[in-house]
């Protein structure tokens, strides 16, 4: 049976210390999502701080796409984010700050959702 490869992961464990890798990332998650894939990030380590509201105003270099547009541009194409637990609680880090389309979940999370279905995967 070929089924159509129609949601998307992608995996970021890189935050503001590596903006470039953030917005690469974020360029392929954006592009995914505006073609229509169910999309999701998952984010790991430092990148889970990405979906604090306010807090990824950065641009990453010249001719680099401001990361809040990408975030707008993500949430508008019905990207969400599924943020390690685990990473969360190390990091003293409080999910009433998340933006709307961002929710607390790990690795069972995130296999529940991709089910059964083909899904196409990227890691930064």
């Amino acid at each position: 049976m070929n089924k159509q490869l129609n949601k998307a992961v992608i995996s970021l464990t890189t935050g503001l210390e590596d903006p470039e890798r953030v917005t690469v990332a974020f360029l392929v998650a954006v592009g995914a999502a505006e073609k229509g894939r169910e999309t999701r990030m998952f984010l790991t380590k430092e990148a889970v701080r990405l979906v604090l509201e306010g807090f990824a105003h950065v641009v990453a270099c010249d001719g680099c796409p401001p990361l809040p547009a990408l975030l707008e541009r993500y949430e508008k194409a019905g990207g969400r984010y599924l943020v390690c637990p685990i990473c969360l609680e190390a990091r003293k880090i409080d999910r009433s700050g998340f933006m709307a389309n961002a929710e607390a979940g790990g690795t069972v999370q995130l296999w529940e959702w991709i089910g059964e279905d083909p899904a196409v995967t990227f890691s930064y």
